[in-house]
This record gives structure tokens, sequence and C-alpha cells, in this order.
């Protein structure tokens, strides 16, 4: 089982910066989504019930579009800001635009608001 990295604003810049390797980006994402996985049948489960619908196993979410997309309109309308707000983010430059990088802001964006919603302090 992977060491979840902790839900700090360093590890959310090495989420933005391609810097944490995306099997530890992914596994904090679903740690906070809820996914859990049996140690001894190594079997994925997840409480949450359109999640467990459209993915009983957690996606990859910097190779998958459409879970991607289902994370962005998780986040509600008042905390979809929060990359510029909370980190400073002013995205990326023009040559940077590929979907995966995007996709890890999508995450990072996604685990602010989580914070935000649950009161988890970031420093």
């Amino acid at each position: 089982m992977i060491p979840i990295a902790p839900l700090t604003n360093e590890t959310l810049w090495e989420i933005l910066r391609d810097t944490l390797d995306d099997s530890a980006a992914n596994h904090l994402v679903w740690h906070y989504l809820g996914y859990s996985q049996n140690p001894e049948t190594q079997v994925w489960s997840i409480a949450d019930p359109d999640w467990a619908t459209a993915y009983p196993h957690p996606p990859n979410f910097i190779e998958s579009r459409p879970a991607t997309v289902k994370l962005t309109r998780s986040i509600p309308p008042e905390n979809k800001q929060l990359l510029k707000t909370q980190l400073g983010f002013e995205g990326y430059t023009l040559n940077e635009l590929i979907p995966r990088k995007t996709r890890r802001a999508t995450m990072v964006n996604w685990l602010l608001s989580y914070a935000t919603i649950h009161n988890i302090p970031l420093n």
C-alpha cells in the first residue's frame, strides 16, 4: 500500500509542478474521495454511491478525461477559483497547456475545495 502524501500547500504545488508522481497524486485524491483498499484482498471500495457506480475502482485522474470531468463537476461553484485565491496559481503558459497538467490542476483544485469544506489547514 502506498503511503498517502500529506495534504499541504507544498504537496499541492508538487502536483501542479508535476514533481509528485502520478501514483502519489492519484492516491491522495482517492483517499479524500473515500476510496479504501482492503490490504488482504486488495479490493477497493468507496462509500459514495455516485462514485461507486461510476468508478468502483479508483480512476487514474491524470489519464482519464471523464473521471476528471466528474471531479470538476463535484467542486462547488464557490470553490472553483481556489487555485488562484488560495495558492496564487496563475495558470500554465500556452505551451504548457496539455491534458496531463490541466488534469493535475483539477486534482489540486478539488483537494483545495475538500480542505476548505472540511476546514483542513494546509500549512
